[in-house]
């Protein structure tokens, strides 16, 4: 399916793009067409991105943004369309970890996690609806949950999955706000998979999560693209308010 979506003419905003699942969404939203805007703190690993996207025939404008900080966040879709016109397609991939126990977070942590994991994307994906509303244009929206929305073995981040569980949340209701508009809003929940935030979490809590799933591995980021780019296709016309979780989706062992 992946290698019949054609998605030239179309405008994607990433958060989150430095590395990971962001990064990696980047590069194949712009493999099949779309021009990207990526977005995240790190501005030298956003240069990188953009080269290797342009390297490989692609277009992408790389952004710096925090996205707690809501200068930079109201800013984010002008910049896209001046470049290269309104997006139809956000991807609120953006997250941090918190690696603690709820009683061991600091305020500033606690702020820090709900304004990037929940917060930036509410506001986010309502700007982008404005828009599309305004312009009587349908999009895609996919947001980037995880299992720990569903499962928590109280080993660390506590507000990690309660922000993850509220973006499900989050996904559900405006799927219903927005279906008349033709705003399709799906998520991805998934499972362990090597990355850097993974790989810090499992430096501060001590332990590999991946030991409770049914596979006992990390997950595959290749099932992550396919199923990105199911969502954000033709093919997925009809579906919204879904949540798709993505290589070890079915709990624990």
């Amino acid at each position: 399916m992946p290698q019949t979506v054609d998605l030239t003419g179309q405008t994607a905003v990433v958060t989150g793009c430095s590395s990971g699942l962001g990064r990696r969404f980047a590069v194949t939203l712009a493999e099949h067409g779309a021009s990207v805007v990526a977005v995240a703190r790190r501005a030298d690993r956003l240069g990188d991105l953009a080269d290797e996207i342009a390297a490989a025939g692609g277009a992408c404008l790389p952004l710096a943004a925090d996205l707690t900080d809501d200068d930079r966040l109201g800013g984010l879709l002008d910049a896209a369309e001046e470049r290269f016109g309104p997006a139809t397609i956000l991807v609120n991939n953006a997250g941090i970890p918190d690696a603690q126990h709820a009683t061991k977070m600091s305020v500033d942590l606690v702020d820090r996690v709900l304004g990037t994991n929940l917060r930036a994307p509410w506001l986010l994906s309502c700007d982008f609806a404005r828009r599309l509303i305004k312009a009587g244009v349908g999009g895609r929206v996919v947001n980037v949950s995880s299992m720990g929305a569903y499962e928590y073995r109280g080993g660390g981040a506590a507000l990690y999955s309660v922000t993850k569980a509220a973006v499900v949340r989050m996904t559900e209701v405006l799927a219903v706000e927005w279906a008349k508009f033709h705003i399709n809003v799906n998520a991805i929940a998934p499972g362990a998979f090597a990355s850097e935030m993974m790989d810090g979490m499992m430096a501060r809590t001590g332990g590999d999560p991946s030991r409770f799933f049914p596979r006992a591995r990390m997950g595959d980021p290749r099932q992550l693209d396919s199923t990105l780019l199911y969502l954000v296709s033709p093919h997925s016309e009809f579906v919204t308010g879904t949540v798709v979780k993505v290589d070890d989706g079915q709990g624990a062992r």
